[in-house]
């Protein structure tokens, strides 16, 4: 019986470390997004200053 209980418990925890760390991720993404795309417009930006003058 312990053994049924704490398997229980070991599969609740990994599916509740499963979503925290899941929303932490998106979070994260979603906070860096703008800096992201400043980053890539940047880039972008340069390549063509790169490239204007061939």
């Amino acid at each position: 019986m312990t053994i049924g209980i704490s398997l229980v418990s070991i599969l609740i925890t990994l599916a509740a470390l499963y979503f925290v760390i899941k929303w932490a991720v998106k979070n994260a993404i979603d906070e860096s997004r703008s800096e992201i795309s400043k980053a890539v417009k940047k880039g972008i930006e340069e390549y063509y200053e790169e490239n204007k003058s061939e």
